[in-house]
């Protein structure tokens, strides 16, 4: 090694790959999407002016391309495993093969289930509130059957829920009697807003220990499972803190949707819970992210380089904005080598540039179709 290679090597640091434990890769075009039409007056009328609009304007063919930018973004920021929360009630039946299969060209994994939920009438049109009482809705049934179909074929995945008060208690009770038999747990979004405040006593009687609580912002009570805590997304929300130190659940990080940096989500994580225990530290957030891996055991024989000599150090990472990729290697089964999936600071088997310009293009479909909903 000559005097600038091991240089070179002295600015470097090796961490095992990070997990997001809570994704919406369909967002990934959601940057530069037409403005909402007007301005929301609670959580869930922000959901009907925003999310469920671009939710309601996807295809296959944008859900691949924001699939694969989505993966391409996370891999860069180290992220070699996700776990997806999807919905697109226009474009379900294939939708998580074409995420799958997204992800698997740019060699990320992935688990990602259908979000069931009753807010759509059989005729296509949106409900403005769901009863639970209310009986099971078509949309709702191919929504859990897609969850099935994907786990049968092979595929990792998770039943999956969009959240309580957009589900009737039929709805919520298949999912978990399709969980159980499919010996796989629920990923559901629990008590984000204060609309959500009667989710737990709700799914209180069907919820396991592997079930994925989302969010939990507001829960009234202890659910079984694991919290999946995303601080970005509650606090660009406005729904509040999570609290999550003060949970008997294991905790792990998502970013809902906003990237897969996973790092920058650590760090946003470290300071919200300095703002809320000034006696917390790093080692804290740090222990959530090991958490997060135990989704993926796989994970923790990857290795990620980082253009940083402590990215390995938690009380160096929570305080190291803009650390870098260097090369990402992920363990295959079955091998004693692994792949390569970033060197240099790029993608190795897919061309990152291509992805961009292709995705550039699909997003501005999709935000066409937005503005004709």
């Amino acid at each position: 090694m000559n005097a600038i290679s091991a240089h070179r090597a002295d600015m470097l640091s090796v961490t095992p790959g990070l997990v997001n434990a809570h994704h919406h890769l369909y967002s990934a075009m959601a940057r530069g999407m037409p403005a909402s039409r007007g301005v929301a007056t609670s959580f869930p009328h922000m959901l009907e002016l925003v999310w469920w609009r671009l939710d309601a304007a996807l295809d296959l063919d944008t859900i691949y391309w924001s699939a694969k930018l989505g993966a391409v973004e996370a891999v860069l920021a180290g992220t070699t495993c996700i776990v997806d929360h999807h919905e697109s009630p226009r474009a379900i039946e294939g939708s998580l093969e074409a995420i799958d299969r997204a992800c698997s060209e740019v060699g990320v994994r992935v688990r990602t289930c259908y979000g069931a939920t009753d807010r759509w009438r059989d005729d296509d049109t949106l409900h403005q509130k769901v009863s639970p009482l209310s009986p099971m809705t078509k949309g709702a049934k191919r929504g859990l059957e897609e969850c099935e179909r994907h786990i049968r074929s092979g595929k990792a995945g998770m039943v999956g829920l969009h959240a309580a008060f957009t589900c009737s208690n039929e709805t919520i009770a298949a999912a978990a009697d399709l969980a159980t038999s499919l010996n796989v747990g629920v990923h559901v979004h629990v008590a984000e807003a204060i609309d959500d405040s009667q989710a737990a006593a709700r799914l209180a009687p069907h919820a396991t220990d592997e079930w994925l609580i989302v969010h939990g912002v507001h829960l009234d009570r202890t659910l079984p499972g694991r919290l999946a805590h995303n601080p970005r997304s509650n606090m660009n929300n406005g729904v509040g803190y999570a609290a999550p130190t003060t949970r008997p659940n294991t905790v792990v990080l998502g970013s809902d949707g906003i990237g897969s940096d996973m790092y920058e989500e650590f760090r946003l994580a470290y300071v919200r819970l300095r703002e809320f225990d000034q006696t917390a530290t790093p080692d804290v957030v740090s222990g959530w992210l090991d958490n997060t891996r135990e989704l993926f055991p796989q994970s923790k024989d990857d290795r990620v380089t980082w253009r940083y000599p402590h990215a390995d150090d938690a009380w160096h990472a929570a305080f190291t904005t803009g650390m870098r990729v260097e090369r990402v290697e992920t363990a295959t089964d079955g091998s004693s080598s692994p792949r390569i999936i970033v060197d240099r600071g790029t993608t190795t088997l897919v061309d990152e540039v291509e992805i961009r310009a292709k995705a550039a293009e699909a997003a501005a479909r999709l935000h066409r179709r937005m503005e004709d909903l």
